[in-house]
């Protein structure tokens, strides 16, 4: 083979090797990039594993509850029930309802419960402080046998792609009508038949009859007349 042969090869050999090695730092790059979850939304403690986990807060210039946004995921072999939601520190409550109807937030064996939205089970908080929007929050859920599942959570006012896992804030029912206020009628009362009440009755036909006077009126000047 001539020199400039055996050049050209190692040359392109070179090329090979170094394509190569940028595609295995790339390809381990990905991989840890994949692998990065922040503490923040999601954790695993046993069987159980909990992502997208956030405290909702009400809209800007809204009042009523906060949220808590999460997915609930049980690995395990065995259902577990959400007990208790809590959020240290916070001094708030949270109430847990199931998607319908009462009872246990029950995560089935192999399946999961969503937190938050239209259709899902729901936490509810009230009386919550001194948690800003876009401050962290500690967030501890309790389930039967897994025990305490802690992370740290983002604070969301309710507003773009939170609005939809935020609180639902029922309308106010309208003022009742004050007491002793008329209850309008379907129709107007119908005019009473014949002539209202007070009314004269009408005079019958013909001359009135005369009284005891004007008859002796009429006979003394019938008398008068003959004389």
């Amino acid at each position: 083979m001539s020199r400039s042969l055996r050049r050209g090869a190692l040359a392109a050999t070179a090329l090979v090797v170094s394509l190569a090695s940028l595609t295995a730092c790339g390809a381990g790059n990905d991989a840890q990039t994949l692998q990065i979850k922040p503490d923040n939304a999601s954790t695993t403690v046993g069987d159980i594993k909990v992502q997208g986990a956030a405290l909702i807060t009400p809209a800007k210039d809204a009042e009523g509850p906060s949220a808590v946004s999460a997915t609930v995921f049980n690995d395990g072999p065995k259902a577990e029930v959400l007990e208790a939601v809590e959020l240290p520190g916070s001094g708030a409550k949270v109430t847990l309802k199931p998607a319908k109807g009462s009872g246990p937030l029950t995560v089935p064996a192999g399946g999961s419960i969503i937190l938050g939205g239209q259709g899902n089970a729901s936490a509810v908080v009230e009386g919550l402080k001194d948690s800003a929007d876009g401050g962290v929050q500690e967030l501890v859920l309790q389930l039967s046998e897994t025990g305490d599942v802690k992370l740290r959570v983002l604070v969301h006012p309710a507003n773009g792609y939170y609005e939809a896992f935020g609180p639902t804030v029922a309308p106010s029912s309208p003022a009742a009508s004050p007491s002793g206020s008329p209850a309008p009628s379907g129709s107007p009362a119908a005019s009473p038949s014949g002539s209202p009440a007070g009314t004269p009755a009408a005079s019958p036909t013909g001359s009135v009859p005369a009284t005891g006077d004007d008859h002796a009126e009429g006979e003394h000047a019938e008398g008068d007349h003959s004389h």
